[in-house]
Formats: C-alpha cells, structure tokens, sequence
C-alpha cells in the first residue's frame, strides 16, 4: 500500500518510517511542509495520509476527498486539529495513535515539582549570580491534595507515580476504572475544586469540556491551587487562568499546552513577532512554567507514533479493525 506524510521530520521520524515501512512493504511519499490547500496535490495518487498536529479545516479535507484521499491518520493521540464534521460529509476516514502513557506523566510530574519548588525563578536566578533564598521558598508535595482530571492511560500512570509521593489524590472522570482505586478516590468537579492544592489535566478535548477551568471554576478553588495542563490547551479558559493569576488565586501553572498553538509549536520563529499575546503573558509571570508541547516527546514516543500511524492505515486498507479509529 502506499502512505503519504506529512510534516516529515528528518531529524527524529525519519529512521522509523524507514523501518516501519520497509517491515510493512509500505510506499511513501514525502513532503517535509504541514498540509495545505496549496501543498494537497502532493497526495494526488494516495489513499491514505498521515499528518501530525496540522489544522485539517472543511476546505481541506473537501480539497483531499477530491484527489482521493480515503483515511488521514494523525500521529498524534489528540485529534482536536481535525474536522470531524467534515470528514464525514466527505466520507473520509480518521485515526489517531497511542504511545507508551510514561512519557506525558514522568513531564507531568517534572512540571508539578517544577511549580511547586519555584523552579522557573531558582533558575533564573542562579543565570545571574543571585543566590538569595526570598520569594523561592517551596512546598512538598506529600502535603498536597491532588485532582487527576482524566483517568485514561496517561491518567492512571500519573496517579500511579503520584502514589509514591504520599499524596491524597481525587480523581475524576465520566468513567471510572477499577485499577485507580487503589491509589485514588474519585469525586466529582465540585469536591475537586474545593479540596484540591494542585490540578493536573489529562483529558482529550471535546466540545462538552472545552474551557472546562473558566472563570467559575478558578472562584471555586483554593487560593493559591496549583495547575499543570499536558492535556490540551481549550480544557483552560486562557484569559481566565491570566486573571487568577494575576489574583493570587493560581499560584502557579505548569503548562505544556496554550490555546491556539497550531501552526506555532515545532517551528524556528526566533526571529517572528507572534500573535500569541497570551502566550507573551504567561510567559512573563514569574510562577508559569510554558514548555512548547513537549510532554510526549521520547524516542519511544515517536517509534509508537510512525508505527501506529502506518498499522492504522494498513488495518484500515485490509478492512480489519482499527484500534485507534475515530472515525
């Protein structure tokens, strides 16, 4: 069968699509640009696509459906960036992937601790010779209360290292799994909010939670609650989260993820004038910690990703079952 990739990064993917494929009898064409209205001829002849975290809007995937295209499949495990809506006007078939859960919680972890001992100020400091202890003071993490927002994969081995530390932990999710249990207590958003010192997300998003920490869910935390989000980033009212830190009522985030990062992330923009002002905010915050959607990033991860990206293709092309179809 034959594959054609998009955003071909030489520097890491590479090696795996040349093993992958050559293990599966798989032909790819490749193209190192994000798919475009102006670049979609290239899949011209290719059923099936393959993509990272690139806008896939109504007029492209119509632009795809008229070369041919049946199935896009997302090297990534959120698929957010994908119409879904129109892919099914169009008749065109999506998948995700999935990649060992450690890599996004040994981050999620990093960046808790990070938050929690005033890491970001620490280090800049020590840059300047200012070795001076007020205003950096930390707290430890077995005095905290922790809401996992999310018990999938990735969830659950947060909660599972998190159990190390001696932490209480909440848990929340529509649907609950036995195995967390044993290390958490679920409790519903409310109870989450009230109780909780530190809030880590762990969701995909969805329209149903999208914002799902506004500006009335900040009013119902603690003061000075902790926020790590390697999730996605519509699950955080941007504006809102800017305000309660501003308040005093956050104090301090971890975030890998911001909203409207498409197009932006995985790029050399030193030398461009972003129009990101919220990025440039919480940038500027002493107690923020932004890291460019960074949590997956192993080499494991990105073995997972080519690899699943070419097995979803190829089970779809046999008309087997597709573990990580969407759609």
């Amino acid at each position: 069968m034959r594959i054609f990739v998009y955003n071909y990064r030489e520097f890491d993917e590479a090696e795996y699509f040349q093993k992958f494929s050559k293990e599966y009898g798989v032909e790819l064409g490749i193209t190192t640009e994000l798919p475009t209205l102006e670049n979609a001829h290239l899949a011209a002849g290719y059923e099936y696509i393959s993509i990272i975290t690139s806008k896939i809007d109504a007029r492209l995937m119509e632009r795809f459906h008229e070369i041919g295209v049946k199935m896009i499949s997302t090297r990534t495990v959120g698929f957010d960036h994908v119409d879904l809506d129109a892919a099914r006007k169009f008749g065109i078939q999506v998948s995700n992937v999935s990649y060992s859960p450690e890599c996004v919680a040994d981050y999620t972890v990093m960046l808790m601790l990070m938050s929690v001992r005033k890491m970001k100020r620490i280090m800049q400091r020590e840059e300047i010779n200012d070795f001076s202890l007020p205003g950096i003071q930390g707290r430890e993490l077995p005095n905290f209360t922790v809401g996992v927002l999310g018990t999938g994969r990735i969830g659950r081995s947060v909660i599972r290292d998190l159990s190390g530390f001696g932490c209480r932990i909440l848990a929340y999710d529509k649907y609950e799994n036995e195995s967390v249990k044993a290390h958490a207590q679920y409790a519903d958003l409310e109870t989450i909010f009230r109780e909780c010192d530190l809030i880590t997300l762990h969701m995909p998003l969805e329209e149903e939670n999208f914002h799902l920490l506004d500006e009335d869910a900040f009013r119902k935390m603690k003061d000075g609650v902790v926020i790590v989000n390697t999730a996605r980033g519509g699950l955080i009212d941007t504006k809102a989260l800017i305000s309660a830190l501003e308040s005093g009522k956050v104090g301090a985030a971890g975030l890998d993820v911001i909203e409207d990062e498409f197009g932006m992330y995985y790029y050399d923009l030193k030398s461009d004038v972003l129009s990101k002002r919220d990025l440039y905010i919480l940038r500027g915050f002493p107690n923020v910690i932004v890291t460019p959607h960074m949590a997956f990033y192993t080499d494991q991860a990105v073995s997972d990703m080519v690899k699943h990206s070419i097995e979803s293709c190829m089970l779809r092309a046999e008309g087997k079952e597709d573990p990580w179809a969407v759609l």
